[in-house]
């Protein structure tokens, strides 16, 4: 018999049997050894060839049941940053065990001094290699008054999910789990861990601890994160970068009370007027260009190399604004945009508090406001500097102001070559059926500094969420063709990953 078939899908037979670690593309039966066929019988080899190759139709049998799912997830509200949400992140993670289990793997929770962490895995026969798949649950806030369709309460229209959490980070986390299931039940050789966080969207304050304090009972070869976004529908992407970022809020007090403009007027200090004033003097809005002293100084440009990556990314402002529904931008130069984006820092305003805000015009000076702002971070910058350096700026601009640092997150730079990275885009164009470019990601992922510190092993990128999905916007959503299309990687990710050394 002449027949080919990938190592992929023999992986589980010559690892087990032979421990081969040489990794190959193709096989034919007659070139395996004869011992070899004798232990695990050529119908046995046949048999886990089609089941693997049968992986879309299995895929597509168990829509209803991901949407299901992800309903029930999606419809709890495990916003991380409202005390007021700390019995939904319990529900949360207790729905997270209670899945898992349900699918066979094994389930339990990490409590931290914060949220607890869900670990799950499903357990390879054998010595096998463990990958470890990252997500988390937790979600931004939803006002219910900005939405089309309720937050909390997942609609589908036409295989469109809707509602916060299906794209960040619900929606690929259970396509991760589906398509991890199906390899574990057809003997793909490797052990598959889940990391789920629940602290993720107010910068994963507690991770480290609990990996510093777990290392020993979760070893890895390797690590996936699901959590990044694609180029396009037509252009799938594979991060090996994140921006770090500092946040802080800056407040100024000038009086104890607001007070009548007409008769203080003129002479009262406005707290509004002058952070604005500050915020000028530390960028220019315009252009985004940061003029605070040093703050350029350590930003590791990106090389020529990666730029060309950029842009044979398929990387469109025109598609870009739509996505994300801007009507202009800063600048319409493609290599400028993208670094923008992917590679350089920033500056930006979040929100002023103070004063009066209800309709048509108050006639006070307010006493008191507060400007949210953060910065997001290239590699070789450091959170701790660009926070000192904000400090001692605000101090000499504006001396009352009280500067409170709001979260902290170091860049991360990784590879964009080796066998993962190389494993990762086959899966891409066998799932997708299109040619995966390596980006950076202009988001932030506080775990994955911390994963890459302390479990010191591979990290891949492996999102599936596209732009106009939503990422933290109103009417955020996820759909069944991403959702197939992950479930499908997912499985050719972990076969190919599991004949890796």
């Amino acid at each position: 018999m002449k027949r080919t078939i990938t190592v992929a899908l023999l992986a589980g037979f010559l690892l087990s049997q032979a421990g081969q670690t040489t990794p190959v593309t193709t096989l034919k039966l007659d070139s395996i050894p004869t011992h070899l066929l004798a232990n695990v019988g050529t119908e046995k080899i046949m048999k886990v060839e089609s089941d693997l190759a049968n992986v879309e139709t299995y895929s597509n049998s168990v829509k209803n049941e991901y949407e299901a799912n992800l309903k029930k997830f999606v419809d709890i509200p495990s916003v991380s940053a409202d005390p007021e949400h700390k019995a939904d992140i319990k529900k949360m993670a207790d729905a997270a065990v209670s899945l898992l289990k349900s699918m066979g793997a094994e389930a339990r929770t990490y409590e931290t001094k914060g949220n607890p962490i869900v670990v799950g895995e499903f357990k390879a026969a054998g010595d096998c290699p463990t990958v470890t798949i990252y997500n988390h649950l937790d979600v931004q806030p939803a006002d219910p008054e900005d939405w089309k369709d309720p937050p909390f309460n997942m609609s589908i229209h036409d295989g469109v999910y809707k509602g916060r959490g299906t794209t960040d980070d619900k929606g690929p986390a259970l396509a991760a789990l589906y398509g991890a299931k199906y390899a574990h039940d057809h003997k793909v050789p490797i052990n598959i861990r889940f990391l789920w966080e629940l602290e993720e969207e107010i910068g994963s304050p507690n991770f480290e601890n609990f990996l510093l304090n777990h290392k020993d009972e979760i070893p890895t070869n390797s690590v996936v994160v699901s959590d990044t976004i694609w180029v396009s529908r037509e252009r799938p992407a594979i991060p090996y970068g994140l921006r770090g970022l500092q946040g802080v809020t800056v407040t100024l007090v000038t009086g104890a009370k607001d007070v009548h403009s007409g008769t203080t007027g003129g002479l009262a200090r406005n707290p509004i007027g002058e952070l604005c004033q500050l915020i000028d003097e530390c960028y220019d809005a315009k252009t985004g260009h940061v003029k605070i002293p040093g703050f350029y100084d350590d930003v590791a440009k990106p090389s020529d190399d990666e730029v060309k990556h950029f842009l044979s990314s398929g990387f469109d402002l025109a598609h870009f604004s739509k996505a994300h529904e801007l009507n202009s931008l800063r600048t319409n130069d493609p290599k400028e945009a993208s670094q923008r984006i992917w590679a350089m820092p920033t500056f930006e305003v979040h929100g002023i508090v103070g004063g009066y805000s209800g309709a048509g015009i108050k006639t006070i000076v307010p006493h008191k406001a507060e400007a949210k702002l953060s910065m997001r971070l290239v590699p070789n910058q450091n959170p701790e500097k660009i926070l000192k350096l904000f400090e001692n700026f605000v101090k000499e601009k504006c001396p009352d102001a009280v500067v409170k640092p709001e979260g902290s997150l170091k860049p991360y730079l990784g590879e964009f070559t080796g066998p993962y990275n190389n494993a990762a885009k086959e899966a891409m164009k066998k799932a997708f059926g299109k040619e995966a470019s390596f980006t950076r990601e202009g988001g932030s992922i506080g775990a994955v500094v911390s994963m890459h510190d302390i479990l010191k092993c591979p990290i891949v990128f492996l999102g599936l969420s596209l732009p106009e999905h939503g990422y933290h916007a109103v009417n955020e959503n996820f759909d069944w063709q991403q959702a197939n299309g992950g479930i499908n990687m997912f499985v050719h990710y972990l076969a190919k990953i599991s004949q890796v050394k």
